[in-house]
């Protein structure tokens, strides 16, 4: 990470790795921002996030499979999505053929405060893509896919070392 970077290719490396920590941090902010904005807490955001991806890829979420990607007991999951039902930014709809099977969804009134909030950031994106070409953009989306996975990876590595039990000193 501090090493010293002789070659194009590490400083290149170097400087991407540097504008994806920047942009991470620079996303936290703004998704902070909309949290506070709207009385809502990081996990609550990131269970919004997980509704809205689930949504994007045709594939609602499931409250069991929030719980798993969240890292929460089956009653934090519970005492979550009420919250933010309450709030108007979910709903919860049974699935038609299985009723037993509930989906959570985006709620009008959610998705009209994220669209209104993100918008701007919307326009700002599109404006960035535009100076891209198809190709260039193919291997954006391979880049980006590609470290997604890796940060995922490590993020459910940390999780599982972090739920071990504490080792006993041996003596």
């Amino acid at each position: 990470m501090y090493r010293r970077r002789d070659t194009r290719r590490e400083k290149l490396i170097a400087e991407i790795a540097a504008e994806l920590r920047r942009y991470s941090v620079d996303a936290q902010h703004v998704g902070h921002a909309f949290a506070n904005l709207h009385g809502l807490g990081a996990t609550d955001l990131q269970a919004l996030i997980a509704v809205m991806d689930a949504e994007l890829a045709g594939q609602p979420i499931t409250p069991g499979r929030l719980g798993e990607q969240l890292s929460l007991s089956s009653g934090s999951v519970t005492a979550l999505i009420d919250r933010l039902e309450r709030a108007g930014h979910i709903r919860r709809d049974r699935d038609t053929t299985d009723r037993r099977k509930v989906f959570l969804h985006y709620a009008e009134r959610g998705a009209a405060l994220a669209t209104d909030f993100f918008r701007p950031l919307g326009r700002r994106t599109d404006e960035v893509m535009a100076g891209f070409g198809d190709d260039e953009l193919e291997v954006v989306h391979r880049f980006m896919a590609a470290m997604t996975a890796s940060m995922r990876e490590h993020r459910d590595t940390v999780r599982a070392a972090r739920d071990e039990p504490p080792r006993r000193a041996k003596g």
